[in-house]
């Protein structure tokens, strides 16, 4: 139920924009009308010039955007919990040969001064160089990075001739929580490279990798043919984005999930054995569960068991998760 927000169904609109946009032929490897259309309507949420690529899943976002950016000897420095460094079977080592340098964070958000010891040895040919910051909008412990945050790691980061990447996965969800719309956020802030996800706010498949930097613009179009994330039909990745912006359904869905993870928290509390760890800023909830509740729901789907050894689950609230969902759930524990 709350296992994750990958778990969920995908949004009826999605669905029928993919039925719409199949009918008769079409132009492969995104030379129809439906990407055309879907790049554009990317385009004009920043008031920025950017480039836009589609690809399957966030991995693949997030890979061959910082190839595009840093060369094998290079390093991109990010926080220890970053998808990129726990969650992606070591893909960006792989495929870019270059090193990821982790650093320790504050619930999954890191700071300038967490990162400046790895500026020291800049010029030295026997230590990989730092190229890339990448931050994750929202954090895997579901905390948010204020615009303020962004900036300030960013104008770090552009001081120290390096790059600021955001793998946002749930970056639609960081939005809502905020009060700001994705130019605010990231165009303004100064970021350079945006994986931009929609697969887990109501899309089947598809994220976008987004460059703000002319000098790399190019690059992603031979390194996505390369990484074999052009998709030939990709009319039907572009019909999601189509969808999910239309009328602004991204920002309906994560309402939705994040309205519903402030009832889930709230409801939690009414049970004393329950400990909720992170303040619930978007769509994940992180609490302390006692082993005997482990012991009989842990089958049930509810949940993710993040950390075993310290009884510590994850809840992940969906844009088709509902109060009746958590009133469920909630039963099932108090029994």
């Amino acid at each position: 139920m709350f296992i994750s927000d990958n778990s969920s169904t995908v949004h009826k609109k999605v669905l029928k924009k993919i039925t719409e946009v199949n009918q008769g032929v079409a132009f492969p490897y995104g030379n129809d009308p439906y990407t055309k259309h879907a790049t554009e309507m990317m385009q004009s949420l920043f008031n920025k010039d950017t480039d836009v690529y589609f690809t399957i899943n966030g991995t693949s976002a997030n890979v061959i955007g910082l190839s595009a950016l840093m060369q094998s000897y290079e390093s991109v420095i990010c926080a220890e919990s970053t998808h990129i460094n726990t969650d992606e079977c070591g893909a960006l080592e792989k495929y870019i040969g270059a090193k990821i340098s982790s650093v320790e964070h504050n619930h999954g958000k890191i700071n300038v001064q967490s990162i400046e010891k790895f500026l020291l040895d800049k010029g030295n040919e026997h230590h990989n160089q730092p190229k890339i910051i990448s931050i994750s909008q929202c954090t895997e412990f579901g905390s948010v990075y204020t615009p303020e945050e962004i900036k300030e790691i960013a104008d770090f980061t552009h001081r120290h001739d390096m790059y600021l990447h955001m793998d946002g996965a749930r970056i639609a969800n960081a939005a809502v929580s905020l009060g700001i719309s994705f130019n605010e956020m990231i165009a303004d802030t100064g970021v350079d490279l945006l994986s931009f996800g929609g697969t887990k706010n109501g899309m089947m498949m598809g994220e976008a990798i987004i460059s703000f930097r002319p000098e790399v613009t190019s690059n992603p179009k031979f390194i996505r043919k390369q990484g074999m994330q052009l998709v030939s039909k990709m009319r039907y990745i572009s019909a999601q984005f189509i969808a999910y912006l239309e009328d602004d359904l991204w920002r309906d869905n994560a309402t939705q999930a994040n309205s519903t993870a402030q009832y889930l928290a709230k409801r939690l509390t009414e049970i004393p054995e329950i400990e909720i760890k992170n303040a619930v800023n978007a769509n994940m909830i992180f609490a302390r569960f006692p082993q005997e509740i482990i012991d009989k729901t842990i089958n049930k789907e509810y949940y993710y068991l993040m950390y075993p050894l310290e009884n510590v689950v994850r809840m992940v609230t969906s844009y088709n998760s509902t109060k009746e969902d958590v009133d469920q759930f909630i039963d099932e524990l108090q029994k």
